[in-house]
């Protein structure tokens, strides 16, 4: 299992698929809401909706067309560096104090605090 340089909480921006917008237009970005390893895939608030239809029963009163976010495949996605605000590749460094963090590889700032 490849090591995932995505963690929960990050703000990504979606570079293929359905959901990667126009080069004119601004790229779709959201917060990343969990993290399946396993699969490689990350789930991205409001960002790859996904339609499920269900029929009413004793857990769901009302039947309907539910929307949720679908996941993501990891390689589609890129981490968007706070600092400079651009999606960029994921370094790892160790501090001083022997900690691993992520940095941003165009500027060097740490994504993780």
């Amino acid at each position: 299992m490849p090591n995932m340089n995505i963690k929960r909480k990050d703000t990504v921006m979606i570079i293929a698929g359905k959901e990667r917008g126009s080069r004119a237009a601004k790229t779709k970005r959201g917060k990343v809401l969990q993290v399946m390893p396993e699969s490689q895939r990350v789930i991205v608030e409001r960002l790859n909706f996904i339609k499920r239809h269900t029929r009413p029963s004793a857990a769901h009163r009302q039947g309907g067309i539910i929307e949720r976010e679908g996941p993501i495949h990891v390689s589609n996605v890129m981490i968007i560096c706070p600092k400079c605000d651009a999606p960029t590749r994921v370094k790892m460094v160790f501090l001083e104090d022997g900690r691993k963090v992520r940095t941003c590889k165009k500027c060097g700032e740490q994504l993780d605090k």
